[in-house]
């Protein structure tokens, strides 16, 4: 940032076109002085045209107006910004088994939740995202961070076949209640995405769902999938891939259950459009209204122009008596 602090003091520029037409505008009466011989006063002044009779005022305006931007006194400052309030820990749980290749959604569901959710982090501001992804069992692909970044780029890697296949809702819930189990933030979420029921893993939805419940971790739920059946791709074993017709088969009174243990909310997305409806609403429900303080440090700057003033005006002066000495 940029300033003056005085900058009243700049009216003071408008007046040196007044000093200087005053100085050196007005006509001024001619003098005269006898020589024995011209010849050498004319070879003396042959090389000094109008042109450098006028540097000397020039480079004294130059000073001048330098002299008035130091008095004006020019800052430059950095602004540094402090987030006063406490953010929300979030942690996103999402289903990469098999059934999440389903094309009911578009292109599939687990691109689609994964663009979903990469949209749903770009517009958090102060809150620590987390990701874990589960199938047959689960894992965490980012612990609690503020490198949204990060937190986008590794739900962008996410995979069908990177964990071995089979739906583990409980797990995957459960590490994420884990990773905020320590968490010192006052509000603490999942959200949980899935479109099957849990067959897999130690540790059941509703196990899962009380563990949140004590440690006051707030769940949301969505169930992804279209009602009926949906396209599956399956390789045909020619190297293509075929099509076939599975019934979409999720557990929506467990995932209802588990919210409403957590004080969170069920949602069912059918298509694309209605799961990022979701996802924004669940974003503005788990909203903080952030208060910033905003310091700016200022410098002073005005030793430049003050040091420019000085070196045209001694340049000035120095030309005055040398090179553009007037002769007597």
């Amino acid at each position: 940032m940029f300033r003056f602090e005085d900058p009243a003091v700049l009216g003071l520029l408008l007046l040196l076109p007044v000093l200087f037409w005053l100085r050196y505008g007005r006509g001024r009466g001619s003098s005269a002085i006898r020589y024995s011989a011209v010849g050498d006063v004319r070879a003396a002044g042959a090389g000094r045209g109008s042109l450098a009779a006028r540097v000397p005022p020039v480079l004294r305006g130059l000073a001048l107006a330098a002299f008035v931007v130091a008095l004006a006194r020019p800052q430059t400052g950095v602004t540094t910004e402090n987030v006063l309030t406490e953010g929300i820990d979030i942690v996103l749980v999402l289903d990469v088994s098999s059934s999440m290749l389903a094309e009911d959604l578009e292109p599939n569901r687990l691109e689609a939740a994964k663009t979903v959710a990469a949209d749903f982090v770009a517009g958090r501001r102060s809150d620590r995202i987390g990701l874990v992804a589960f199938a047959g069992q689960a894992f965490t692909q980012a612990p609690l961070t503020f490198d949204y970044g990060v937190v986008r780029s590794l739900a962008g890697a996410l995979e069908v076949g990177m964990i071995e296949d089979g739906t583990a809702v409980g797990m995957g819930l459960a590490t994420a209640v884990k990773r905020l189990q320590a968490s010192p933030s006052e509000s603490k979420v999942v959200v949980l995405l899935t479109d099957g029921r849990s067959n897999r893993g130690e540790i059941g939805p509703v196990t899962a769902a009380h563990m949140a419940e004590a440690l006051g971790v707030r769940v949301y739920t969505i169930g992804a999938g279209s009602r009926g059946t949906a396209p599956v791709p399956r390789p045909d074993g020619f190297g293509g891939t075929r099509y076939v017709r599975m019934q979409v088969d999720i557990d929506e009174p467990t995932l209802q259950e588990v919210a409403e243990l957590t004080g969170g909310r069920y949602f069912r997305a059918t298509d694309t459009e209605s799961l990022q409806a979701i996802w924004e609403e669940i974003d503005e429900l788990e909203r903080t209204e952030v208060e910033v303080e905003n310091f700016t440090q200022y410098e002073e700057e005005f030793p430049v122009p003050l040091a420019a003033g000085f070196l045209l005006l001694m340049t000035e002066l120095t030309l005055g008596h040398t090179l553009l000495r007037k002769l007597p």
